[in-house]
């Protein structure tokens, strides 16, 4: 393992602000729906206005003949797709497998059945919906109740939790329910695709460049060095951008009929049926605890809607196997087919809906056990990863939970129902524990130091929001000690070395090696050079006895101070840029994964204020200790979980899309309808992180945090909403109708 140098360490780990943030403010940022090319089209997709059931009769001479419009693409007429070889990180992964238009047969309200191609916007949307549309209806089900056909899929398991259940002195069995959410990033999903009579360029609203092309290559039957794709700025994606959705197939079609680009934005009422949500889940726990408070049995069985053509899972268990010291667990899973779009990863798949269900069950069995929900979690704390055996890499949830509670107060809590009060509102208090993978996939990058003192470090990784631009260029301030306004980032683009998605907290732990590892190769040449070229002051020297620090080169006997710039050097040699190569290994697969149980940590603690005179209830603060290695940007990291924490007070309060159970359609399907968390919903947020890098993770010790942020708030929520009101809410969101009830 490397140690880490105090100059890297002068920059990383302290706090930064974005470096693309005046690019952003001013306007000067390029979204993909911001793309304005020569010639352009934009193009409106027909969606079904049945969620089940087969295209009879397409009716679209009218619109074809209104002014402006190219083309109405269709089944009949839009060309072939294929599809892909199979899901894989490397290759192509997509959640709806489907191309557009493969046949007639209609799966959920929204699916695509034609596309106009006009010559702008207005002219695409009148025609759109001109188009008529026959159909034959079959049934259709968009139900959220849950019940798994055939037998559950074991996700893990030891010893005999069943027997142990059934023995044991006390014992909670409890269902809860989470709902469909849906994605709704600021920028909505679009594609600028442009054909050249060869080949394509796409602009895109992607997560994951490279993914993207290993998708769209495959699907329009192209080699790779046919299909670039790019994305220098997202709106956010929260998951729903992993991964390509055929509004990109529409686009290229459109574009390589009509040779010019095309401009597709998908509309916010598409966003709800056409681009993915977090499934429904139905989570039945039985836990089972002796009276001095050891845990001696975890079943957590578990199902989620899924689409009719796809196989979508949302890992709930993920978690629950090691969070806790327990010696008969049982984690199984279920399917449950529904008319919907293709579910896809939204911000903490399956870790934040399945801790909702643990953490609210070890707060329920805790109340039964007469013990305080934080004690009850610190008396099951396990010494290894009990669903492998495999020593932690780095776990101190034990300090998550202390810290947290001495920041909260915790101790000042009485645990009967509605014993507290505060300016004549009765308070509710709660906890939740989280956990999230540590994980990293493959990537390259390169650096150049360049002969008017800047550099350049370019990886094909993509900024969605989170503050990549920022770490890539932290990482080679902190190696080289160049300004950080003298380092240009360059991102998002399939023409550029390999880099990871944007995904499961991944990519800044991803990038860290191979920036690291470029940046010393590029400092390595410099110093072959100073020793080498005649107007150097170091010619003939030793390159061991010179170093590389400040933005120059110096010997190691001397002060920084006394070297020369590396300019200096570069320019004496003639030479435009020093340059290196980085790169890492990584993946699902990750060998270190055989060795180590490598996840991050961490509590939150939630105060709600109930006024039962009125019926109002909200979140008033939240205290978070995140145990996730090394935070490499504190300001751009605190940043991430308080929005995480935000999120989870929509999720607890706020979000569920419901479906017309008659159409099949999403009922409320926009931003007025859709309720999500504003600022006057935000509680008062303390974030604290625990610094224990994780050294065998990489060489700084860092992982990811931008879903942990959010596993485990909604439980913390709600077990504060009982403890204020008495009322248990298994169900999310929290409803004012589920609280005008007796206490139960």
């Amino acid at each position: 393992m490397s140690t880490v140098s105090d100059s890297l360490l002068s920059i990383i780990g302290q706090p930064q602000s974005r470096i693309d943030g005046p690019l952003k403010v001013s306007g000067r940022a390029q979204y993909t729906s911001d793309i304005d090319l020569p010639d352009m089209l934009y193009a409106v997709p027909v969606c079904a206005t049945i969620a089940g059931g087969r295209v009879t009769s397409l009716e679209f001479a009218a619109a074809q003949a209104m002014p402006g419009v190219r083309v109405v693409l269709h089944r009949g007429n839009i060309g072939r797709f294929y599809r892909i070889s199979g899901n894989s990180m490397e290759t192509g992964f997509v959640d709806e497998a489907r191309p557009p238009f493969e046949d007639d047969v209609i799966r959920y309200y929204g699916q695509y059945v034609a596309v106009v191609v006009a010559e702008t916007f207005e002219a695409a949307s009148n025609a759109a919906a001109a188009v008529k549309v026959g159909y034959e209806k079959t049934a259709h089900d968009v139900s959220d109740e849950l019940e798994a056909k055939g037998e559950p899929h074991v996700q893990s398991e030891r010893g005999d939790a069943a027997s142990a259940f059934d023995t044991s002195e006390v014992t909670l069995d409890e269902t809860y329910v989470t709902p469909v959410e849906t994605h709704n990033p600021i920028e909505l999903h679009a594609t600028v695709a442009q054909w050249d009579g060869e080949g394509y360029t796409f602009y895109e609203t992607t997560q994951a460049v490279s993914n993207h092309q290993g998708t769209l290559m495959q699907m329009l039957g192209l080699p790779k060095e046919k299909v670039r794709v790019i994305s220098r700025y997202l709106g956010s994606g929260f998951g729903g951008k992993l991964w390509m959705w055929p509004h990109s197939l529409l686009a290229a079609a459109a574009s390589r009929q009509t040779g010019q680009p095309v401009k597709l934005v998908v509309s916010r009422k598409m966003m709800f049926q056409n681009v993915g949500h977090r499934p429904t889940t139905q989570q039945r726990m039985r836990l089972s605890a002796d009276r001095g408070g050891k845990l001696t049995s975890i079943r957590h069985d578990y199902v989620n809607h899924t689409a009719i053509a796809d196989d979508y899972e949302e890992s709930c268990g993920e978690i629950t196997p090691f969070l806790y010291s327990v010696p008969n667990l049982r984690v199984s899973s279920g399917l449950v087919r529904r008319n919907v779009g293709s579910p896809t990863a939204m911000r903490g798949p399956g870790a934040v809906p399945g801790l909702y269900a643990l953490e609210s069950s070890m707060n329920e069995l805790a109340r039964k056990l007469d013990i305080d929900p934080v004690e009850f979690r610190l008396r099951n704390e396990p010494k290894v990863d009990e669903s492998t055996g495999l020593p932690f890499s780095s776990r101190h949830l034990v300090e998550c939970l202390t810290t947290g509670a001495e920041k909260f107060g915790w101790a000042q809590r009485t645990s009967e129902v509605g014993s507290m009060t505060r300016d004549g509102l009765t308070l509710g208090w709660g906890v939740g524990a989280c956990g999230w993978p540590g994980l990293r996939f493959s990537a390259e990058a390169s650096v150049d130091l360049r002969a008017d003192g800047t550099a350049r470090v370019v990886c094909g990784t993509q900024d969605i929001g989170t503050g990549t631009y920022t770490i890539l260029a932290q990482l080679v301030a902190g190696h080289t000690g160049i300004p950080l306004d003298r380092i240009e980032v360059v991102l998002g683009d399939t023409m550029l070395p390999a880099g990871p998605i944007s995904g499961g907290s991944a990519a800044t732990a991803s990038v860290i090696p191979a920036v690291l590892q470029a940046a010393r190769a590029a400092t390595d040449m410099v110093l072959a050079r100073a020793v080498a070229v005649d107007e150097s002051p170091f010619k003939g020297a030793d390159k061991d006895a010179l170093a590389f620090g400040a933005g120059r080169v110096y010997r190691k006997a001397d002060a920084v101070e006394k070297g020369v710039l590396f300019a200096q050097i570069l320019q004496a040699a003639k030479m435009h840029a020093a340059s290196g190569k980085g790169s890492a290994q990584g993946g699902f697969d990750d060998p270190l994964k055989k060795h180590y149980s490598i996840y991050s940590y961490g509590a939150h603690f939630a105060e709600v204020t109930w006024q039962p005179e009125t019926a109002r209830l909200r979140v008033s603060r939240i205290v978070t200790v995140i145990d996730a290695g090394r935070i490499l940007n504190p300001r751009a990291g605190r940043n991430q979980i308080e929005g995480a924490v935000v999120m989870g007070v929509g999720m607890a309060l706020f979000e569920h899309t419901m479906y017309d159970a008659q159409s099949g359609a999403p009922i409320n399907s926009n931003l007025a309808d859709y309720i999500i968390a504003s600022h006057a919903d935000t509680p008062a947020l303390d974030v604290t992180f625990l610094d224990y890098p994780d050294p065998v993770f990489n060489e700084l010790g860092a992982r990811g945090i931008a879903e942990i942020g959010l596993a485990g708030v909604a439980a913390a929520i709600t077990d504060a909403v009982h403890h204020a009101t008495g009322v248990r809410v298994r169900r999310l969101p929290v409803m004012i109708e589920d609280l005008l009830v007796e206490r139960a």
